[in-house]
């Protein structure tokens, strides 16, 4: 890779792009401004440094090696932040670990990461981590669990400040930096193992592309332990020297209270939680004025209000396994060229279109599964052959739907695997499910194809609706109405179902389990003895 080509304002020396240079560069850029904003409690840039090098005197001291992995188990707080440079710092490959996951997923993901180190918060949201962990087997490997009261207690010897120093000085941007846990919605979870380059990366990228200043306040629902919240929201914010303010768990009214009081500039939520904030009976009482860097089609812009689309970042395309972004225009493009597609592949990003299954890139216009290759795409999937991960060519073969325009830029159409083949003809889920993306009284929808004796399959369409919205409230034949004049007459669904948000099975990152989901869907339908299109099931 041509590190020459990363075309990175903020950060232009490539052989900074480490995760211990990273809180160094910033921390002496921004020394004595706020950082971080959580539960009234400020910490600014050179105390996230100074605390993060006590994290790693304590974990050197502890035996833990160069190269060793170690897990973070932390909610949205300054913890995390301190812990994962504090691992970085100590030479050591992080690895966050979703608080969504249960016991279970967690046992798997700390013996399959070969984590030697595990340090966590004591408990979030009913559940004592700590008392979980004293009594759960754990893998042999594990030989340091240490509740966080405790971690800053680990000895921290300032004479380990030069082995700090030669472990920062040893670890390049090649080497590896992070193992991000994904899931998808039928399998285990993989272990996606990055360089140390792909999250400092996109923290200057995304600085850079959504137009942040040491100004700007940030409100972020994006849980760390994911590539989004690392790089977008804490990275980003901090390459710019802004503040990030900390909600430990997402709960509409109290994110509309801290945006308010805390005046922030920039909010980073999902879809669905900006329409929760938006239909909080306290959201009419709220200062939203300052906000300003926030979608214009959200449900957010209507209360700020946002006279015209300047700002967004939906014209972009991103996987894990490539730390979010590889395609993008920057927020502040025309809002024509924004919503028009995804975006040109970023600086030293390589992007083509080829046949599902193998073969050849495709020419500019035709459809077919995405491939990339760059600079900051994973080292590969932990335990697995790059063989399956990779091409001959290097290319990840994403699994992802689209096509490349004349001008170069991408268009993303949903999962290739998702697609529902109802009577001949191709359906993307994704384009039914984003028509109801500000439907009121929907958190989600989800496309599904059916078994059908002669159509092949038939498209169910359910929904999962919002917090204070009942299943059975829904007008399901308001809804249709409202997706009729949108979709042509063979993306209808044949069927639509509403379920509530507590009844629907999620996977341990919080996405929406298919299989069960189908499965559900399958007994509904035996249960009501349905029929769709002359077949009973």
């Amino acid at each position: 890779m041509a590190e020459a080509g990363l075309g990175l304002a903020l950060q232009p020396d490539a052989s900074r792009l480490t995760l211990s240079r990273f809180l160094e560069d910033v921390a002496a850029r921004h020394a004595s401004r706020t950082a971080l904003r959580c539960e009234g409690r400020s910490i600014t840039y050179a105390q996230l440094r100074d605390e993060a090098r006590a994290v790693a005197r304590g974990l050197i001291a502890a035996g833990v090696a160069r190269g060793e992995h170690v897990a973070l188990l932390f909610a949205n707080r300054p913890e995390f932040a301190v812990a994962m440079f504090g691992a970085a710092l100590a030479g050591a490959v992080v690895v966050p670990l979703s608080t969504f996951a249960t016991p279970e997923e967690r046992a798997y993901l700390l013996d399959h990461s070969d984590a030697v180190a595990l340090l966590h918060q004591r408990a979030l949201l009913g559940r004592d981590f700590a008392a979980e962990l004293a009594r759960e087997p754990l893998p042999p490997r594990l030989r340091l669990v240490s509740c966080w009261g405790d971690t800053r207690a680990l000895p921290a010897d300032r004479a380990l400040d030069a082995e700090i120093g030669a472990r920062i000085a040893a670890t390049a941007p090649e080497d590896p930096g992070m193992l991000i846990y994904t899931s998808g919605t039928t399998a285990r979870p993989k272990g996606v193992l990055h360089r140390q380059r792909a999250p400092v990366i996109q923290s200057w990228r995304f600085a850079e592309l959504m137009d942040l200043t040491s100004d700007d306040r940030v409100f972020t629902a994006q849980p760390f332990f994911w590539t989004a919240g690392i790089a977008m929201s804490l990275g980003a914010t901090l390459a710019a020297g802004g503040t990030l303010l900390l909600q430990e768990t997402f709960e509409p009214g109290a994110a509309l209270a801290l945006i308010d009081a805390e005046r922030a500039t920039t909010v980073h939520a999902w879809p669905h939680q900006e329409k929760a904030m938006a239909e909080h009976p306290t959201a009419a009482q709220r200062d939203l004025s300052r906000v300003r860097k926030v979608e214009f089609a959200g449900a957010l812009a209507k209360l700020v209000p946002l006279a015209r689309d300047e700002w967004g970042t939906y014209g972009s395309y991103g996987t894990t396994e490539t730390f979010t972004l590889a395609s993008a225009w920057p927020a502040r493009a025309p809002a024509e060229r924004r919503h028009a597609s995804h975006g040109p592949p970023l600086p030293g990003n390589d992007v083509r279109i080829v046949a599902p299954g193998g073969g050849p890139a495709l020419p500019r216009g035709e459809h077919g599964e995405i491939a990339l290759r760059g600079p900051t795409l994973m080292l590969g999937y932990w335990k697995t052959p790059p063989a399956e991960c990779f091409d001959s060519e290097g290319f990840y073969r994403s699994g992802d739907a689209g096509w490349i325009d004349g001008d170069g830029c991408l268009h993303w159409r949903g999962r290739l695997t998702g697609l529902i083949k109802t009577g001949g003809a191709n359906v993307s889920p994704l384009e039914v499910e984003e028509k109801l993306a500000a439907y009121p009284g929907v958190q989600s929808a989800h496309a599904l194809g059916v078994p059908h004796p002669t159509l092949g399959e038939v498209l169910v369409l359910c929904v999962v609706t919002t917090e204070g919205v009942r299943a059975r409230a829904l007008d399901l034949a308001a809804l249709r109405e409202f997706l009729r004049p949108q979709l042509a007459a063979y993306k209808q669904p044949r069927l639509v179902l509403a379920f509530d948000a507590r009844d629907v099975a999620l996977t341990g990152s919080q996405k929406i389990a298919t299989a069960q989901l189908r499965e559900r869907v399958l007994e509904r339908l035996a249960e009501q003895g349905a029929e769709i299109a002359g077949h009973r099931y």
